[in-house]
């Protein structure tokens, strides 16, 4: 490019320079002569472009990225609920038959609710099923047969052994309706010794060697004797050397303090024997007479009443249960008797006439039965092996009520209780 032409193109852009501040000083003039006739307005912010600049690049970016970092999610199909179904209790087995016993002679139960009775049946600190019992009347105990109610002393002895080589212990009254009631621990194989009447001399001659020997208890059905004009001041009766009681009440308390006697009620008069001929009257006497004169001797009420000559009725049984008793003794030795399993029997059995009716009365703790002195020992072996019998049934079905009671009355009674220490 020539010198001329370089100094044309400058002059070019000169005039366009000065064109251009111009056109600005004119604009400037028109806003400032604007401005000044408007009212007066708080300035904009002056915009930062740069800040304006990344703010707008920042927006899609954000976008891009939450977009990236939360994908839609894809609805997920729900789970059709599991319907609940009612579980359906199993039926529960039948009550153990015993193919020993008489076949007039069936078990009662008496405990009402099943849930109740199951609850105390598998409770690990309770007796286990097969724990039996068996009740033994005493009378005399002498050299020679005088009745069908006595036994001799060789007798006696051989039976007291056979119990303790099978493994029999004796339990009271109060234990033996722990038992029943509630299913309350006791031996496995477990006796109740009841010596009827008033026979101290028997007592300390006969039974208290061997209840010491290993250390059982003597269960004594004791008559008021008021028929055979007896008073508390009765001499005492058989006072052995170095005894020197003056009176048998004196006597029989000193004997009760070793802990070795159960006195139960055994009748006031007791030589009358209850049954439909004789008056409430007499019911209600022979029956609650005896309570408090036995609490003054002994300091606690009788629990038991062992039926005087074996004598009960319908109406003597709910005296009895309304006047505190818990149990009741016959005369009837049917067999023995397990927790809520009681043998008895529902009609007159004309080859057994002395065995009075007992399975209609309706509580079978009041009409409990007795094995005899004179053959319990032939029994001990037929004793134990119900017992197993009954063991091995109840192991057999106790899945079986062990689901029936998950289903049925876990809801309410709460699971089985636990092995305590």
């Amino acid at each position: 490019m020539t010198t001329t032409s370089r100094l044309i193109h400058r002059l070019r852009i000169t005039h366009y320079v000065l064109r251009i501040t111009y056109s600005l000083l004119t604009l400037s003039l028109l806003t400032a002569f604007l401005a000044s006739c408007a009212p007066a307005a708080t300035p904009a912010p002056t915009a930062d472009i740069n800040a304006a600049s990344t703010q707008a690049m920042a927006i899609p970016s954000a976008a891009v990225t939450q977009t990236a970092q939360a994908p839609t999610a894809v609805p997920t199909e729900m789970p059709t609920p599991t319907p609940n179904i009612p579980r359906t209790p199993p039926a529960l087995p039948l009550v153990y038959q015993s193919a020993i016993l008489n076949p007039n002679d069936t078990p009662h139960t008496y405990i009402k609710d099943t849930c109740q009775y199951l609850q105390k049946k598998w409770d690990p600190n309770n007796s286990p099923p097969g724990t039996i019992a068996m009740a033994i009347m005493f009378h005399s105990i002498t050299p020679n047969f005088s009745d069908l109610t006595s036994i001799t002393p060789a007798q006696f002895n051989q039976l007291m052994q056979d119990l303790k080589d099978k493994g029999f212990a004796t339990v009271t009254s109060e234990q033996l309706a722990d038992f029943l009631e509630h299913n309350a621990k006791i031996p496995t194989r477990s006796v109740v010794l009841i010596l009827d009447d008033r026979r101290p001399g028997t007592v300390s001659e006969v039974f208290f060697p061997i209840l010491e020997q290993n250390n059982w208890t003597l269960t004594l059905a004791w008559p008021i004797g008021d028929g055979d004009n007896s008073t508390d001041n009765k001499p005492a009766s058989n006072v052995l050397p170095g005894e020197n009681f003056t009176t048998l009440w004196e006597q029989m308390e000193a004997y009760y303090s070793t802990g070795l006697l159960d006195v139960q009620s055994h009748g006031y008069i007791h030589n009358i024997p209850i049954n439909n001929e004789v008056s409430q009257f007499y019911m209600h006497s022979e029956l609650e007479k005896p309570i408090p004169i036995l609490e003054q001797h002994f300091g606690k009420k009788p629990i038991a009443v062992i039926w005087p000559g074996g004598g009960f009725t319908q109406r003597a049984t709910e005296i009895a249960r309304a006047a505190g008793y818990r149990l009741g003794f016959t005369i009837n030795p049917r067999g023995p008797v397990m927790f809520n399993w009681v043998p008895l029997q529902d009609f007159d059995d004309p080859r057994r006439p002395s065995y009075i009716t007992d399975g209609t009365i309706g509580d079978p703790l009041m009409v409990l039965p007795r094995y005899w002195d004179t053959d319990a020992v032939i029994h001990l072996d037929e004793v134990i092996q119900i017992g197993q019998e009954a063991a091995a049934y109840a192991e057999a079905n106790k899945a079986t009520e062990l689901a029936y009671y998950d289903i049925v009355c876990a809801p309410d009674y709460g699971p089985i209780p636990v092995a305590t220490p």
